[in-house]
């Protein structure tokens, strides 16, 4: 499976952004997708996920200002954030889980994209 994430950059408190992460080789709409961040210093942690059937997850901190979404027929996931802040800095990965679920865990996440920098300015 490759993942190609894309759609980070710089930018002000307050705006917003859309990630996007392309995948190929798997049949995409049965499996579990998430991105996940990892801050400097930080140890990486799922953000949002989307598991086969749609069910959504979201850390605290994102929870009403981040949105994550799929398109299975373009094999791709998407990461709205929106009211950025300072903390939502970090590299932002998209992975695939092995399974259809949502899980904390990495060991049940299988494939990784390159990782996109998200720097949020006050």
């Amino acid at each position: 499976v490759q993942l190609q994430a894309s759609g980070g950059g710089l930018v002000q408190a307050g705006a917003s952004l859309r990630l996007s992460c392309a995948a190929s080789g798997r049949t995409f709409s049965s499996y579990g997708m998430g991105w996940f961040r990892q801050a400097p210093g930080k140890e990486r942690e799922l953000v949002a996920g989307i598991s086969g059937e749609d069910r959504t997850y979201y850390v605290g901190s994102v929870k009403g200002r981040f949105t994550i979404s799929r398109d299975n027929a373009k094999n791709t996931v998407y990461l709205q954030m929106n009211t950025l802040k300072p903390e939502d800095t970090a590299v932002y990965y998209c992975a695939t889980s092995r399974y259809s679920g949502i899980y904390s865990l990495e060991s049940f996440w299988d494939s990784w994209g390159q990782g996109t920098q998200v720097t949020v300015s006050s």
